[in-house]
């Protein structure tokens, strides 16, 4: 029986620029940093408390390059769930997030969209309690 997805991979630049992205400013733990050898590393990123975790992947060839930023054509790529959106918004602001719009309340709840240093986009979101 599959149970979850648990792990989604972010093509990056550099391992050590993206583990200060993701977890200086947007708050993610560094959860494993394994050197594999030959310049590969294992970096997975996440929310502390767990759930899904994202592992960072060297791009290598001029082909993996090509979709750094843009791993889904311009669409929000992933979404971060908060229990606080005040709060994480107005700390990933200070830490100089790039919010690409005001955040807004929808009946499911609060979202705004953000880039990371690539420009990939991700939604933070609250939802509505039921």
């Amino acid at each position: 029986m599959l149970r979850s997805v648990f792990l989604a991979t972010v093509v990056v630049r550099d391992y050590d620029e993206a583990i200060a992205f993701y977890v200086n400013k947007i708050g993610f733990a560094l959860l494993e940093d394994e050197d594999r050898g030959g310049g590969k590393r294992w970096v997975r990123v996440g929310p502390a408390g767990g759930g899904a975790a994202l592992l960072l992947a060297k791009a290598v060839t001029a082909e993996q390059q090509s979709r750094i930023g843009n791993q889904t054509g311009g669409r929000v790529m992933m979404f971060v769930e908060t229990d606080d959106f005040e709060r994480d918004y107005v700390r990933m602001c200070e830490a100089g997030v790039v919010f690409t719009q005001v955040p807004r309340r929808e009946k499911y709840g609060t979202v705004a969209v953000f880039e990371d240093l690539y420009g990939n986009r991700f939604d933070l979101i609250q939802h509505v309690e039921a």
